[in-house]
């Protein structure tokens, strides 16, 4: 992803320094040399990130920094700050102003560029090719290489020393890394052996290439580390090869969280209350690359540490040996930060053990010199990056185990349920082919015991007494009530079970003929019924019947109340409704109509089964349709349904 950065500074040195450090690693930069240019570029608003000098000739960066947090637009933008006022009360003041990063100069431009890129969250990816870094300190050889590889559809990165390579390595994270054996400074073989050690790296492929051709050298390089070897005297096309081959053999990694490297841009906080001591510490760790944070006293040290991380602390001991200890003792009493390494360094190895046992990680005695140091501080830091992603590893592969854990648990419960529904499914079908077979079986002697009654009620030869006849009408009214409820319990059961024939139904036509059926029962009873045109759907015929029978049913029995019964089957919004204006029922008992054999109101007065209604919700539903009621006790009802909608007639 390509990101504009602004960069804000009254140096034009320092202003194109960053400039081309920025271009070269792929960001636009947007130049500005004073505040009023750096107001006009808040205003346009179209950068990712923002560099500020904090003293400008018309402005002051903390200011300006204050100015982009307070905009929403903004707000977001990842901003560093870059001064010469290097104090632990003038980074808090930026820091706490609201600063991502303070960086103090003399500043590294590569370290400054690798910050943002952090802040970012945008590690590096020019393109979707294979990065690959050649570090050579032969410009021409390093030509050739990138002309090469660029060919064959590489992306290439170049380091022309071994500190820079892997500087480069540790901020870019290459797929692979092709590297010159001898080299000034740090040769090949070094270079790899730090690859090895640093948890971030160790798994980079690294080709290594030399001029030498004694087998010795060969051996002397792979067990440096390197995973192939190429003699400068063969054909460059063995680099391809063995480039292609290592790329291809290279493990794939646990999907965590990329650790940092020592190689990369890191924080060290140094911390003496002597001057002269301070300054040595900032001189020795910046040429290794690393951004130093002085402090001059532990007070300064923790509040600093509160604001702003860093990966490793050093605490010098020239002539305060006892204050140094117990600054030690407090940094690491403090949770947050106790982890950090931190380094002790003095002037005799008399007072290692004291400083061992006060907390520190490590003690250089200051006769060792600089570069020691460095060594101590890349040893710290990676030992505590190591450790981290160990931890990030062990972490991973927990939360592995538990999602395995828990994907184990669901399949054994989706089994468990699988086989309980399919048991469940089987006896319902068994208790419904019973329930149906004793349906059928009951009409039977249901039909002769109401056609007897019937008769013996119709009988003019002999007459009953009263006694007599109203015991009969009540044999002939169980009867027909028991017979009723048969014919109701043998439609729920089709609505609950069997294949649904689907079919263009027009609604309308249905309503209307079920209507007529229904005000036939009564030919004396006066009714309005009302019936929207044009309702069709995509239904089972039948069961279109049995909901449209059992909604009109009700609507005319609950309207016994009222003078002028009025009933309406219409449509709004591809939702069906039966509305009355009848008995209705208490608004906040609806969900209580569908129940099977629920009742609210008094059966002697509004007879039925009490299971049409649930006959209607699950003859819905079989259709994937909905069914829901709205209604007040005394103001009729309305019930909605939802059915899936016919498809529309294709033109001849």
């Amino acid at each position: 992803m390509n990101h504009t950065v602004l960069i804000v500074d009254d140096s034009l040195t320092v202003r194109m320094d960053l400039h081309e450090a920025f271009t070269a690693d792929g960001f636009t930069s947007v130049l500005c040399a004073t505040g009023a240019e750096a107001r006009a570029a808040f205003a346009a608003r179209d950068f990712d990130a923002a560099v500020l000098d904090v003293v400008l000739p018309d402005a002051d960066g903390v200011e300006l920094l204050r100015e982009l947090r307070a905009d929403p637009d903004l707000a977001h933008i990842a901003t560093v700050l870059l001064s010469s006022e290097t104090e632990v009360a003038d980074r808090l003041h930026g820091l706490r102003t609201g600063a991502d990063e303070y960086v103090g100069k003399p500043y590294d431009a590569g370290y400054v560029v690798a910050r943002v890129r952090q802040l970012l969250g945008d590690p590096y990816s020019p393109d979707d090719r294979t990065t690959v870094l050649v570090i050579d300190d032969s410009m021409t050889f390093r030509e050739r290489l990138r002309e090469l590889l660029e060919a064959e559809g590489y992306a290439v990165l170049t380091a022309p020393s071994g500190e820079e390579g892997l500087r480069t390595a540790a901020e870019r994270r290459p797929a692979a890394v092709v590297v010159d054996g001898v080299m000034p400074g740090i040769d090949g073989a070094t270079v790899i052996r730090r690859m090895r050690l640093d948890p971030a790296l160790r798994d980079t492929p690294c080709l290594l290439m030399t001029a030498a051709d004694d087998y010795a050298t060969e051996v002397q390089m792979l067990e440096a580390g390197a995973d192939g070897f190429v003699r400068k005297q063969q054909d460059l096309a063995v680099v391809l090869a063995k480039l292609a081959a290592v790329l291809r053999q290279s493990a794939e990694q646990l999907p965590i969280e990329a650790t940092g490297s020592p190689h990369g841009p890191s924080k060290v906080l140094a911390l003496s209350p002597d001057r002269r001591q301070l300054d040595r510490l900032g001189d020795a760790l910046r040429s290794d690359g690393y951004d130093v944070v002085p402090a001059a006293t532990a007070s300064d040290a923790l509040e600093l540490l509160a604001a702003q991380p860093v990966d490793c602390i050093v605490l010098g001991l020239d002539g305060v040996a006892d204050s140094g200890r117990e600054a030690c003792r407090r940094i690491k009493e403090v949770p947050q930060v106790g982890d950090v390494p931190l380094i002790m360094t003095g002037g005799h190895d008399d007072a290692m053990l004291e400083c061992l046992a006060a907390g520190a990680d490590d003690y250089v005695p200051a006769d060792d010199g600089p570069e020691a140091l460095r060594v101590h501080v890349r040893t710290q830091i990676r030992r505590k990056q190591s450790q981290d992603e160990s931890r990030r590893i062990r972490e991973e592969l927990m939360r592995r185990e538990l999602e395995a854990t828990e994907e184990r648990a669901a399949r054994q419960l989706a089994e468990t349920r699988a086989a309980l529904v399919e048991e469940l499914e089987w006896r319902n079908r068994e208790l419904e082919a019973f329930s149906g077979s004793v349906s059928h079986d009951l009409r039977g002697p249901l039909q002769v015991i109401s056609s007897f009654a019937e008769t013996i009620l119709d009988e003019d030869d002999e007459p009953l007494g009263d006694v007599a006849r109203h015991r009969v009408q009540r044999i002939h009214a169980a009867a027909q009530r028991m017979a009723d409820l048969v014919e109701s319990l043998l439609l729920l059961a089709r609505a609950s079970r069997g294949e649904l024939r689907r079919e263009p139904v027009d609604l309308s036509a249905t309503a209307r003929e079920v209507a007529t059926e229904v005000l036939a029962r009564e030919p004396d009873r006066k009714v309005g019924f009302a019936v929207h045109d044009g309702m069709t759907v995509d239904a089972d015929l039948g069961l279109t019947r049995v909901i449209l029978e059992n909604l009109i049913n009700n609507a005319v029995k609950f309207t016994r109340r009222v003078d002028l019964p009025v009933i309406e089957v219409g449509c709004v919004s591809a939702r069906f409704f039966v509305r009355d204006n009848g008995a209705g029922f208490p608004a906040g008992q609806a969900g209580e109509l569908f129940r099977p054999f629920a009742r609210l109101h008094d059966a002697a007065e509004f007879p039925g089964t009490g299971i049409g209604l649930t006959t209607v919700h699950r003859a819905v539903e079989r259709h994937g349709g909905e069914i829901w009621a709205e209604g007040e006790d005394g103001r009729g009802a309305t019930f909605w349904f939802t059915l899936p909608p016919a498809a529309p007639r294709r033109a001849a």
